[in-house]
């Protein structure tokens, strides 16, 4: 059937528009991400500790929101990540990088 795009076509599609898309979405409220990153933060320690959970701090936004959106699509193996990313808007997502993206980075370990 032609014109119809395969499967794989609009996941490719997808990928791209999602890579694209990353660093408009990237404009986030600040103050909003602090206020959602409490659930993050349980995690991901605010004092860059590294116990097997990368630190978020001083991320840049764009690659937040990418990374959060690879887990929102399944493209990044780690179930309890791609359930939180599969609840967050990306207002929420937005919100979040510019919030770690303006935390400073971790101490050197």
């Amino acid at each position: 059937m032609t014109g119809v795009p395969s499967p794989r076509r609009c996941a490719a599609g997808a990928a791209l528009l999602a890579c694209i898309a990353a660093p408009a979405l990237a404009a986030g409220d600040r103050a909003f991400g602090e206020h959602l990153a409490s659930e993050c933060v349980a995690c991901h320690q605010l004092s860059g500790r590294y116990q097997g959970i990368p630190p978020i701090l001083a991320w840049p936004e764009e690659t937040f929101v990418v990374v959060m959106n690879e887990y929102k699509l399944r493209r990044r193996a780690n179930p309890v990540m791609q359930t939180i990313a599969a609840r967050l808007s990306d207002e929420e997502i937005a919100a979040l990088a510019a919030y770690f993206g303006s935390l400073p980075a971790p101490p050197a370990q």
